[in-house]
């Protein structure tokens, strides 16, 4: 895998590049999440899922090896995608791991070419949600289904606070829908059959999830990445205590902000 080039510290790196530098990407209720996400669009042995924002690779290679599937990973940054080859090696399942940079609203796959897509905080950051997914859609064969876990708002309206907080983090792209604006969305793309469920944050847990998804090896390098960030660069310190630390309102932040898993299935021919 090539070798991954610091960071600039004269520039204040965004949540994405700084996943992209130290390897380590998680989602909301992490692999809980994705296990029901796997359930729930019945993903068994020898099916073709679509993984989209596949970040540094944790979820198509936990579904290529313990399902026994092929798993194509796709995700806009090729940063995300080295690390997820060097995972799917590491794992000795290269083979089950197809890789790709492309835009998750412009997919670049014919028609009915999936037997399930899913798809994990990322359709939460597209500029235009429906024509995301209407293309999950698209590619999906006739039966088959989608499945997301996506920030959502389980409160509203949310207080200016969070909302200020949040676009720190993520920036202004980042747009956290209702339950039911999630589901409309699926409706509109033709999904029948859906599962909605969604959950509130509980802290501590969400740490222990995002911990688990790393093995030692990788959270070791991850933390060491970022404690030498930390240490060199007065900038990125400045960021992280007031992008991160300083601002975190955390009743608002616990009380409005959860996660939900969404899931439909494409009308058969």
């Amino acid at each position: 895998m090539a070798k991954k080039k610091p960071l600039s510290v004269e520039l204040e790196p965004s949540y994405f590049q700084l996943q992209a530098y130290w390897g380590a990407t998680k989602h909301m209720g992490g692999l809980k999440a994705t296990n029901e996400l796997i359930q729930l669009c019945h993903i068994t042995k020898n099916k073709h899922i679509l993984d989209i924002g596949c970040g540094t690779g944790i979820t198509p290679t936990h579904i290529a090896r313990t399902h026994h599937t092929t798993v194509t990973a796709l995700d806009i940054s090729p940063k995300m995608i080295l690390w997820t080859k060097g995972k799917a090696k590491k794992e000795h399942i290269a083979d089950k791991v197809h890789l790709i940079v492309a835009d998750a609203q412009n997919l670049p796959f014919k028609d009915a070419h999936f037997d399930a897509v899913v798809c994990e905080s990322v359709t939460v950051f597209l500029q235009d949600k429906q024509q995301g997914l209407d293309e999950y859609v698209r590619v999906t064969k006739p039966g088959g289904y989608v499945g997301l876990n996506e920030g959502t708002w389980n409160k509203t309206p949310p207080p200016a606070e969070l909302v200020k907080y949040m676009a720190g983090i993520f920036g202004t792209e980042a747009e956290f829908l209702t339950s039911q604006e999630w589901e409309n969305l699926l409706e509109t793309s033709g999904l029948r059959d859906r599962t909605v469920r969604t959950y509130t944050i509980n802290l501590p847990k969400e740490f222990i999830y995002g911990f688990r998804q790393l093995d030692l090896k990788d959270f070791s390098r991850a933390l060491y990445r970022f404690l030498a960030l930390y240490i060199t660069s007065p900038t990125f310190r400045r960021t992280i205590k007031e992008r991160y630390i300083r601002r975190l309102p955390i009743k608002p932040f616990i009380e409005h902000l959860g996660y939900g898993i969404y899931i439909g299935r494409k009308q058969a021919a």
